[in-house]
């Protein structure tokens, strides 16, 4: 399962993530892995969270991006979900149609069930109307 939270760079998405993510952790069976770009919200994470600078690992676009969580996956069959702050920088895909991406995202969530929580800088007009439906904040 994918969860988008969405809207314009300054809503408080990350605020919303950081709440999800430690919510989650209290009733989590399995390992949850927060992936940012940088150390940043490290303290406002609870300390079960694996935080991810990514800005750590050669990531130059959203197909490296896809091998990343790819290996992220196959290290830890006890992944539960991945929270995805900042994604459009992340996955190197600002002014760019994130939809093919989200659809390999989705498919990954199906294939290994691990959920996705991800947050992007857009709006709903840029999503796919499968993926429209599967924002819970905006």
């Amino acid at each position: 399962m994918i969860q988008l939270i969405i809207g314009e760079k300054g809503k408080g998405k990350t605020k919303i993530l950081l709440d999800k993510a430690n919510q989650a952790i209290k009733e989590a069976n399995g390992n949850i892995v927060y992936l940012d770009k940088s150390k940043q919200h490290m303290y406002e994470l609870n300390n079960r969270i694996r935080l991810i600078d990514v800005t750590n690992f050669p990531i130059s676009n959203c197909d490296v991006l896809i091998g990343f969580l790819c290996g992220l996956i196959s290290r830890d069959n006890d992944l539960e979900q991945i929270f995805l702050d900042s994604f459009l920088k992340i996955s190197r895909l600002e002014g760019e149609d994130i939809n093919p991406m989200l659809d390999k995202i989705d498919k990954l969530s199906e294939t290994y069930h691990v959920d996705f929580i991800i947050s992007i800088s857009t709006t709903r007009e840029f999503l796919s109307a499968a993926h429209q439906e599967q924002v819970i904040f905006e």
